[in-house]
C-alpha cells in the first residue's frame, strides 16, 4: 500500500514526489515515458540555469533527485485507475494500491481523424467502457486501438458482450505478455479505417479496401490511456481535454488530485513544477488525515 501514487513522471509528477517523500509518505511514480518535455532539445526559460539544458537532462536530474530521497519510480504504462476504499492503479505489468493519486500525465493525444467519428460521439462512439459498456449488452462492439490499452478495454467489455472486435486501423497488434491471452480470444481486424457510418447511430465501420462491418458501438482506445480517459471512468469533472481542479489542485473526487498540462492553463515547466508542489502539500494533508482516521478506527 502506497500513501501516494503519482501517474506521470514529468515536471509536475516529479515535483510533487519531492515533497511527498520528504514528508515521509510512501510514494510511487509511474510513467511510460517522459512526455513532451523530454523531446525539448533546448530549454532556456527555466529558473536557475545560466545556459540551456535539454528536457531529457532536466527530467533525468529530477528522477535522480526523487530516487535519492526515497521515492520509487517504475516505467510502466498505466491502463486504468479505479476507486474503492482506496485507489487501484492498473498497469501493463502490475496493480498498485494507494490512499491518494495524483494525475500528472500531460495533455491527451490528438483525436483520430476518421470521418464520422466526431459526428457519432455519444451515438455509438464512446471513450469509456466503464461508463457505456452496459448499454451494449449482448451487442456487437469494437475497440479501436492496437496496444495494451485497447486490450484492457476489450477485457472490461467481456462483462457485457462476447462479440468484440479489435480494429487496429492499419497497425499490427502489439501487446505485453500479460495480455497475450486476452488477444487470443478476440477477433482482430488490421485494415485501415476509412470512415464510420450511421444515420442517427453508428451502423458501419468502413475500410479503405471498400469492405465494411456492421457494428452497434465502438470504443476508442488508441495509443495510451490519457488523463481524460482516467477522468471519465472516475467521474472527474473535465472541460474539453482538461481536468477541472480547484486552487489546491483537488478534483471533485476525494483523494484524487491533478497537476501540470492535464489541467489546462499555461503550459510551461515552471507552471507544472509549481502545481506539483501545491498538489503535494494538499496530498500530504489528505494522506495524513486518512491515516489518522484509520488509526482511530483500529
Amino acid at each position: 500500500m502506497y500513501d501516494v501514487i503519482i501517474v506521470g513522471k514529468g515536471p509536475a509528477g516529479l515535483s510533487a514526489a519531492l515533497y511527498t517523500v520528504r514528508a515521509n509518505l510512501k510514494t510511487l511514480v509511474i510513467g511510460k515515458d517522459d512526455g513532451a518535455v523530454a523531446r525539448a532539445e533546448k530549454i532556456e526559460n527555466y529558473f536557475g540555469f545560466t545556459g540551456t539544458i535539454s528536457g531529457e537532462k532536466l527530467l533525468k536530474a529530477g528522477e535522480q533527485q526523487v530516487l535519492r530521497l526515497g521515492a520509487e519510480i517504475v516505467c510502466e504504462e498505466v491502463l486504468g485507475i479505479n476507486k474503492g476504499e482506496n485507489f487501484e492503479v492498473t498497469t501493463t505489468k502490475n496493480k498498485y494500491t494507494g490512499r491518494t493519486v495524483l494525475i500528472a500525465t500531460g495533455q491527451p493525444q490528438k483525436k483520430l481523424k476518421i470521418e464520422g467519428l466526431k459526428e457519432l460521439e455519444g451515438n455509438g462512439v464512446s471513450y469509456c467502457t466503464t461508463c457505456d459498456g452496459f448499454f451494449y449488452k449482448d451487442l456487437k462492439v469494437g475497440v479501436l486501438g492496437s496496444g495494451d490499452f485497447a486490450l484492457h478495454e476489450a477485457e472490461e467489455l467481456k462483462a457485457f458482450t462476447r462479440d468484440i472486435t479489435i480494429y487496429t486501423n492499419g497497425r499490427k497488434l502489439q501487446c505485453n505478455d500479460d495480455y497475450l491471452d486476452v488477444s487470443k480470444g478476440l477477433k482482430v481486424v488490421e485494415k485501415s479505417i476509412l470512415k464510420l457510418e450511421g444515420e442517427e447511430y453508428l451502423q458501419y465501420i468502413c475500410f479503405n479496401d471498400g469492405a465494411k462491418d456492421t457494428l452497434d458501438g465502438i470504443f476508442i482506445a488508441n495509443e495510451s490511456a490519457s488523463s481524460v480517459d482516467f477522468a471519465r471512468k472516475l467521474g472527474i469533472i473535465t472541460e474539453g481535454t482538461s481536468i477541472n481542479v480547484d486552487r489546491e489542485q483537488k478534483t471533485n473526487v476525494a483523494g484524487l488530485f491533478a497537476a501540470g498540462d492535464c489541467t489546462g492553463g499555461f503550459k510551461q515547466i515552471s507552471t507544472a513544477v509549481g502545481q506539483g508542489a501545491l498538489a503535494a502539500r494538499k496530498i500530504i494533508e489528505y494522506a495524513r488525515g486518512v491515516s489518522s482516521n484509520i488509526s482511530a478506527e483500529l
